[in-house]
């Protein structure tokens, strides 16, 4: 079966930075397009990144244009999002993503809190 686990969350400073990680099986990892989520209380989840199998193609969310960078590594099945410049309103749970068969899957997500 699908599962996403992510890892890398933490306490961070403004200013500073945190890599999460997503280690994906159950699927051909290297043929599908994989997804970055985060989801502030009581806002709506909303969509941070997402990245094409082979990387080549990118898209950001406005809000973390210039200071995240999404990647991944297909021998590994894992999809990196680095994280720097970090800002209090990026507090947030973190979850990947990915759409496969039909269905979405969504790991259980990674805490990352921006506090002084």
């Amino acid at each position: 079966q699908v599962q996403l686990v992510e890892s890398g969350g933490g306490l961070v400073q403004p200013g500073g930075s945190l890599r999460l990680s997503c280690v994906a099986s159950g699927f051909t990892f290297s043929t599908y397009y994989m997804s970055w989520y985060r989801q502030a209380p009581g806002k709506e989840r909303e969509l941070v990144a997402t990245i094409s199998p082979s990387g080549g193609s990118i898209i950001y969310a406005d809000s973390v244009k210039g200071r995240f960078t999404i990647s991944r590594d297909n021998a590994k099945n894992t999809v990196y999002l680095q994280m720097n410049s970090l800002e209090p309103e990026d507090t947030a749970v973190y979850y990947c993503k990915v759409r496969a068969w039909g269905n979405t899957y969504w790991g259980q997500g990674t805490q990352v809190t921006v506090s002084s």
